[in-house]
């Protein structure tokens, strides 16, 4: 590219200024570049390696069947409408426990964040308390609310209170202290620190909560399930494993990784609207 300038005699001066050399992308650095073929690249992978397997003699198809059994039984398992109410009840389920066990994991965490003594007080109970293995926990919440939906719903709040609560105090305890003065010097009333100080800085910390405690959830829900349910994907798989349906028992732990992926996927957009100074990352 050339460019004329001029000097002061009206000379014309010509100057070569060298393009920036463009590099050439392979299809291969297109591909990997791309998150959403990377998300999927993994799981793909592990399926033609499991077929693969299975097909070459490599593993005991009684325990381990081809991805293309499981999925000639997963067909006739959707066609006949069984996986649909399993599903529905323990998303249900997860639903609530999620937003029983978050909401006030969220604001006592901020809470705990922005006042010491607070933090003081509850840290030693949620110390104490979370390191309890919560299916431990399980016949005693059987005990207090019994075999039907609450125990369920109360086992998921369980999971999800513990992450969030943590990630979201220690996001407060991260936040530059000199935001905090600057609300105070602006004589900023708690609510608005609360809303304009507190949640959006310690918000990395919390989404990061809520995808740790969206993971326990589903844990929790399907070993909940497994005792006294007669719907959902936890009753399913120990319903299969007893009348040894392997197939079957495989179908239920795969929608419980989808979901969870589906969940982990939202999550991530939800942070990139909520925290969009981080979403370079």
């Amino acid at each position: 590219m050339t460019l004329a300038t001029h000097d002061n005699t009206t000379q014309a001066t010509f100057v070569t200024v060298a393009e920036p050399k463009r590099t050439r992308r392979s299809f291969a650095d297109g591909v990997f570049a791309d998150e959403h073929v990377m998300m999927v690249l993994s799981p793909v992978a592990l399926l033609l390696i499991w077929e693969i397997a299975g097909r070459l003699g490599l593993i005991d198809l009684r325990f381990f069947p081809m991805p293309s059994q499981i999925f000639t039984e997963l067909v006739g398992v959707m066609s006949s409408g069984e996986l649909w109410l399993n599903t529905t009840a323990s998303l249900q389920r997860l639903a609530i426990g999620f937003v029983l066990g978050g909401a006030p994991a969220l604001a006592l965490g901020i809470l705990m964040g922005l006042v010491r003594p607070l933090r003081l007080f509850v840290d030693p109970l949620v110390a104490a308390t979370y390191p309890v293995p919560k299916s431990a926990i399980l016949p005693l919440i059987l005990l207090v609310f019994g075999l039907g939906e609450a125990s369920k719903v109360v086992m998921v709040a369980i999971g999800v209170f513990y992450p969030v609560i943590i990630n979201t105090t220690a996001g407060v305890l991260a936040i530059n202290r000199t935001y905090l003065d600057v609300g105070k010097h602006f004589r900023a009333t708690p609510w608005q620190t609360f809303r304009t100080i507190a949640l959006p800085g310690a918000m990395p910390f919390i989404m990061t909560g809520f995808k740790l405690g969206a993971g326990l959830g589903l844990i929790l829900i399907a070993i909940a399930e497994m005792i006294g349910a007669k719907r959902g994907l936890g009753y399913m798989i120990w319903n299969a494993w007893e009348i040894l349906q392997v197939e079957m028992m495989y179908i239920g732990i795969l929608v419980i990784a989808v979901i969870g992926f589906i969940v982990t996927i939202l999550l991530n957009q939800l942070e990139r609207w909520m925290v969009p100074w981080q979403s370079g990352r």
